[in-house]
């Protein structure tokens, strides 16, 4: 069995909108990346990819993302 971790993820700006609320709590497997955290998040909100993802999904210059509120990228 995988261990799992708990994340609560905060939207804001153009975000918020697009996913409809604030905050979204999930189960993630231990070791999940940033990358494959948001490739999650567009592909059930497939408004999102223009706004954080280039044409190669790799996250756009200007994308702030954090992790316990220290910025990761």
């Amino acid at each position: 069995m995988m261990a799992e971790m708990t994340m609560k993820v905060n939207f804001y700006a153009t975000l918020r909108p697009i996913v409809g609320q604030k905050t979204v709590e999930l189960s993630l497997p231990f070791g999940t990346t940033a990358i494959q955290l948001v490739l999650m998040f567009v592909r059930d909100y497939p408004a999102m990819r223009r706004e954080l993802l280039d044409a190669n999904d790799q996250f756009l210059p200007h994308m702030k993302f954090f992790i316990n509120g220290r910025e990761a990228i």
